[in-house]
């Protein structure tokens, strides 16, 4: 399909347009390793030759899928239910209906348009006229560190697709903070907006299941309406088959489904542009919306329940986002992600965590035999990690899992459990390659934090690329027992490695060793001891190559040694 490059903006009756169903702007990497940009229209009819998505921050192409699902689920009207879905899956043409919606509904779709542009507000101004800097919606160039970005010192001109894509991105993460006012918004105080919060999908720690192809991707995050613990109604649509926005809060009300949720317009702004491109924007809040139990609605993120909440609110049971924390890799948090959601009983008996809906999705799948047990699917995770009370993007955490869907089995708990346990098992190594560090450095007479987390940072790092290859494969493994009995000796084997790396680089001082407090008085510490302390906890935690029988706790071998009274 031939489309019009984005630097050259059809002119309609004097006009300038931008039509996102016909105007390549969506960024994509093909199944061929070839990069390009894309109309609406044509990724979803080469979504099954096109392997992802690929935005300007990962962030960005979490925004765009969302975007692309709205339209999805519209223009399909469903899935309605696992019948409809499976339709969808075994037909290779099923975003053929897409191509007519684009048609019926091009009027919204027009970046530029005088009176409906897409996202945006027509004839949104502030009381005195000011045009903010494009700065303040392009999320790559860090506040106060303008030496980290390509763009240095900001950003004076945007072409219209990449303006696009940042307009989505605004809605979907924009940083809280004080705005400009527009004329309208009853919320002004001064000629400026106090902070709201972030765009909703700043709040979520993001969750989404990708597939071999974008085709594949689509349909796996394709949730069926008649879905158990969401919330789907009637009337359901996106925002841009809704009235159009002013410049104030719409109405205070909540998400009417996954359609409304996933075009959510958190934020009021307008592109000013000639015909050269975007040179600046008008920026203001929109339709707040909260986070507390909106795991009804909301399927991309993991849920944590917060004691706190439920105490100030007075409520029995409040679930919240759980966020992601860039220094923990995704397969540390597993539990999250493939635990039963279940929220069952109230007070004590109810769910900590609660995984994500999208993920809840993909086990009704498996359960139902929709997706065989050993088809692989990549658990992504996207999420900011905003500074400076919201103000600003401080990271961006963007990590895969690629596991089996028998992982999230609701009937076959087994692979799930041997995962979450193998977890459990590169957690305690780690702990006991930390305590060996720290006792090396006591014996020492050196401070031990440091030595601590440099030595846990390695033994994590050495551990990442094994449990993935290994998380990938369990789905084939005929046992998953005995898949997990290989894991421990593979964590004893490089975590044991790395325990000898570090005793031969303790030095003399540790050698000769020191007296340390004890639990009873004190004690005499050398690396000798501090090597017997980690053979112990580490065969306590993973058993040993030979025998898998506990060794004595590591208090007990040291109650054997000479013991020097204070």
């Amino acid at each position: 399909m031939s489309e019009t490059p984005p630097e050259q903006p059809a002119d309609s009756g004097g006009s300038l347009s931008f039509d996102l169903a016909d105007r390549p702007w969506i960024g994509v990497l093909g199944c061929d390793g070839v990069q390009e940009e894309m109309s609406l229209r044509t990724v979803f009819a080469e979504a099954g030759r096109v392997r992802r998505l690929v935005g300007d921050l990962p962030t960005q192409e979490f925004a765009l899928l969302r975007l692309l699902l709205a339209v999805a689920h519209d223009a399909l009207d469903g899935p309605r239910d696992i019948e409809h879905w499976a339709d969808l899956w075994a037909e290779e043409d099923c975003f053929a209906p897409v191509d007519a919606y684009l048609n019926e509904h091009r009027e919204r779709l027009d970046l530029l348009d005088a009176r409906t542009p897409f996202f945006q507000v027509a004839d949104l101004r502030t009381g005195k006229g000011e045009v903010a800097s494009l700065n303040r919606i392009v999320a790559d160039v860090p506040n106060g560190d303008p030496f980290f970005t390509s763009r240095m010192p900001g950003v004076s001109h945007l072409s219209f697709a990449e303006a696009a894509r940042w307009v989505v991105h605004a809605h979907a993460f924009d940083t809280s903070g004080i705005k400009s006012g527009a004329e309208g918004d009853t919320r002004v105080k001064g000629g400026k907006v106090y902070p709201l919060g972030v765009g909703w999908a700043g709040t979520l720690g993001g969750v989404f299941a990708e597939g071999d192809t974008l085709r594949e991707t689509l349909l796996l995050n394709l949730v069926a309406a008649d879905t158990n613990g969401l919330r789907f109604e009637a009337g359901d649509r996106p925002a841009w088959r809704r009235a159009p926005d002013g410049p104030g809060v719409s109405e205070y009300r909540q998400p009417t489904g996954l359609r409304d949720l996933y075009t959510w317009q958190t934020r009021r702004l307008r592109l000013h542009f000639d015909k050269d491109g975007v040179h600046g924007v008008v920026l203001g809040y929109g339709d707040p919306l909260g986070a507390h139990n909106m795991h009804t609605r909301e399927p991309m993120t993991a849920w944590r329940r917060s004691l706190a909440q439920e105490k100030k609110r007075g409520e029995p049971l409040v679930y919240l986002p759980r966020e992601h924390d860039p220094a923990r890799a995704a397969w540390r948090g597993l539990a999250s992600l493939i635990a039963e959601r279940t929220e069952s009983g109230q007070g004590a008996q109810a769910a900590t965590y609660l995984r994500p809906g999208i993920l809840e999705w993909v086990s009704r799948l498996a359960t139902e035999g929709e997706l065989e047990r050993t088809f692989l699917i990549r658990a992504r995770v996207i999420g900011p990690v905003y500074g400076t009370q919201q103000s600003v993007i401080d990271e961006i955490m963007d990590d895969s899992l690629s596991m089996g869907v028998v992982l999230l089995h609701n009937r076959d708990r087994a692979y799930a459990m041997q995962a979450i346990d193998a977890v459990g098992d590169a957690e305690k190594a780690v702990m006991a390659l930390g305590d060996l560090a720290t006792d090396l450095a006591r014996a020492a007479g050196a401070e031990s934090d440091g030595p601590r987390s440099t030595a846990r940072d390695r033994g994590f790092g050495s551990l990442d690329g094994p449990y993935r290859a290994w998380l990938a494969g369990l789905a084939g493994a005929p046992d998953p027992y005995l898949a997990r009995e290989a894991w421990k000796r593979d964590v004893h084997r490089t975590v044991g490695q790395l325990g000898r790396q570090l005793l031969a680089g303790a030095g003399d001082a540790a050698w000769a060793g020191r007296t340390v407090p004890g639990k009873q008085g004190t004690q005499w510490l050398n690396s000798g001891l501090a090597d017997t302390w980690f053979r112990a906890r580490l065969a306590n935690a993973l058993g040993t190559p030979q025998d898998d029988s506990p060794l004595p706790d590591p208090a007990d071998a040291s109650a054997l040694l000479p013991k020097v009274t204070a």
